[in-house]
């Protein structure tokens, strides 16, 4: 039961502005792992539990110099499988608010797989704070590139190899995803910056409205997303729905809980 539902749909009726921000609970009911906890993770890949590697020391960009068929073969996995992936009806569900707001919105993500944009948002209009796996950079920094490429990855996935080894085009040097991962310091940060300065300017442009914040899928083990919401909750005094099934606490001066996953919870709301 989700308190205070009718004010919450008043609030939904009211708000001038939409801010969505959503963690890797999002995907889960278009089919994708959220990797919680090991044990999801080992499932997924039974080679990283025989080398009792977990999600945060596998998704390091150390692979890509010491073992680049082992690093290719978990990325280029994930790669396949955001490809293949087709957004729940969630997606939709946000995209007809946003389009009853006059499409004054703006999302901010820390997914990696592109679902947004597969959806029908504004590729301008969002901000993926930890990268994207379509798009890659080199290794080495050469030339400070990021490009985008449709690859096709031969991979197997049971003993974490991969024959599929792109390489970067201006030095022929292994190339990687242009994410941020866990220990990262080579991060090309140049187009997240370039998303960053769009989602500024949309929040300067905000200031005063009445601007509210569907949080979904966004968990306590990298905060990044919630620390958004939140922050704009307080700082541009905006109105936070956060759906979650586990997560799903919120000061009660801020917003409303929603305790739900992210396609249940937006139905619940409608």
């Amino acid at each position: 039961m989700i308190e205070k539902l009718e004010e919450i749909k008043q609030i939904i009726t009211q708000s001038e502005a939409i801010l969505i921000t959503a963690g890797a609970g999002m995907g889960v009911d278009s089919g994708l792992p959220d990797f919680r906890g090991k044990e999801g993770f080992w499932k997924a890949y039974p080679m990283a539990s025989k080398l009792n590697l977990e999600f945060e020391e596998l998704a390091n960009p150390k692979w890509f110099y010491t073992n680049p068929s082992m690093a290719w073969a978990f990325y280029g996995h994930r790669y396949d499988l955001y490809k293949k992936t087709t957004p729940h009806d969630g997606f939709k569900m946000l995209l007809d608010l946003v389009k009853s707001k006059n499409n004054n919105y703006f999302v901010f993500t820390s997914n990696v797989d592109g679902q947004f944009q597969k959806a029908g948002f504004d590729s301008d209009k969002i901000i993926e704070c930890h990268g994207s796996i379509s798009h890659f950079q080199c290794l080495y920094n050469c030339s400070k590139n990021i490009w985008e490429k449709n690859e096709e990855f031969d991979i197997d996935i049971n003993i974490l190899v991969s024959k599929t080894l792109p390489r970067c085009p201006h030095c022929n040097e292994i190339a990687r995803p242009n994410i941020l991962m866990f220990g990262d310091f080579n991060w090309n940060g140049r187009r997240t910056s370039e998303q960053e300065e769009r989602y500024t300017e949309w929040k300067r442009a905000n200031k005063g409205k009445k601007i509210l914040i569907i949080e979904l899928g966004a968990g306590t083990a990298i905060s990044t997303v919630r620390r958004e919401s939140e922050n704009i909750a307080k700082y541009y005094c905006g109105k936070l729905i956060r759906i979650n099934p586990r997560d799903f606490e919120v000061d009660e001066r801020y917003g409303y809980s929603v305790p739900f996953g992210a396609l249940e919870g937006l139905k619940c709301i409608s």
